[in-house]
């Protein structure tokens, strides 16, 4: 297994996450996400730390919070030695005021996902929503105030825009709050658009990198046909990914060229490691079975060549949005690059 510190801390996590959004049962098109009980998890959880994980990643939301009871209850006597995030933000009833990131609502969600994880203390707790009713001083107020209790050890958000999290940092670094350390992110070959903002913020405020959907709910894994028809998969009834088909199948034949390079690698472990060879902290893995979760483990031993490093950066590039595009990647100015004999910053 391979191993980093969360952003700018001392923290230690593997570089494969296990996902536990699997855990627990759902009804309607969640269904197609939640589907295992509490024995399965136990052998599903105990052969991911055998393999060195030690980084788990769930949110209250997830079954109507029976993940993290499961969750919990799968660490049980291990848990000194793992390290959890889960998130809040999400409405789990419906209760009025009991969504998004108020004093109030993130406080007692907090609270209640100690009870259900069974455990005194949560290593990295995230906004899993932008939430912009509640001011930005009142939700940072209400973490560092979870930070400072003990009840949480580091903070950080997620699926927020890399200006608003900007400006979240600054004005934690100003008030001398623990600042977000981790953002949990959705990253893949299919969706490269965090590299534009989002992957330059995080280098700057010394975050994290947390990647969810890393096969873009096995997309990348070649099941599903071109033509649209069922792949008997996730997508097949919770369908939410922006894919482009199109390019997509251009990625997925150019994915089967690199695994064929790397004799038995599968499609899944070449979208693995293309992401551990990004500037990313942990990849979330997920499985609903050992066979799946075995195979998605074996990517931290796939070492992809610059070579098939550049064929798949070069056929899943995103197109560059205002002002990316004005300045193609170049913002230094020949002439001083030359005096210097190197680039400025570097």
């Amino acid at each position: 297994m391979l191993y980093s510190t969360l952003g700018d801390t001392g923290l230690i996590v593997s570089r494969l996450a296990f996902g536990a959004m699997t855990f627990g049962q759902g009804k309607g098109r969640m269904a197609a996400i939640f589907k295992l009980g509490q024995s399965e998890a136990d052998a599903i959880v105990s052969a991911a730390i055998d393999a060195g994980v030690n980084f788990f990643n769930t949110a209250d939301v997830y079954a109507g919070g029976e993940s993290e009871v499961i969750l919990g209850k799968a660490l049980a006597a291990r848990r000194r030695d793992m390290i959890i995030a889960t998130k809040a933000g999400n409405r789990l009833d419906g209760g009025l005021n009991n969504w998004g990131l108020s004093r109030r609502h993130l406080i007692a969600s907090c609270e209640a996902s100690l009870k259900r994880l069974g455990t005194e203390y949560i290593d990295v707790y995230l906004a899993h929503r932008q939430d912009r009713l509640t001011p930005l001083d009142e939700q940072l107020a209400a973490f560092e105030e979870l930070v400072r209790s003990g009840k949480v050890r580091y903070v950080g958000f997620s699926n927020w825009p890399a200006w608003y999290a900007a400006k979240a940092i600054a004005q934690q670094q100003e008030r001398g709050h623990s600042p977000f350390r981790a953002a949990e992110v959705y990253y893949s070959l299919v969706g490269r658009e965090i590299e534009q903002d989002l992957i330059p913020m995080a280098a700057d405020a010394g975050t994290g990198l947390i990647i969810w959907s890393p096969l873009a709910s096995g997309y990348l894994t070649g099941k599903y046909p071109a033509d649209g028809t069922p792949g008997g998969g996730r997508m097949d009834q919770l369908d939410v990914l922006p894919i482009d088909r199109a390019q997509g199948e251009a990625v997925l034949d150019v994915m089967r060229d690199v695994a064929a390079r790397h004799g038995s690698a599968t499609l899944a472990q070449v979208a693995l490691a293309w992401l551990l060879a990004k500037p990313v902290t942990s990849v979330i893995i997920g499985a609903t079975s050992l066979d799946q979760l075995r195979d998605n483990l074996c990517a931290a031993d796939l070492l992809l060549s610059p070579e098939d490093m550049a064929e798949l950066d070069a056929v899943s590039a995103t197109k560059a949005i205002y002002p990316n595009w004005l300045y193609k990647g170049d913002i230094s100015d020949k002439i001083v690059e030359t005096a210097l004999g190197r680039p400025p910053c570097s």
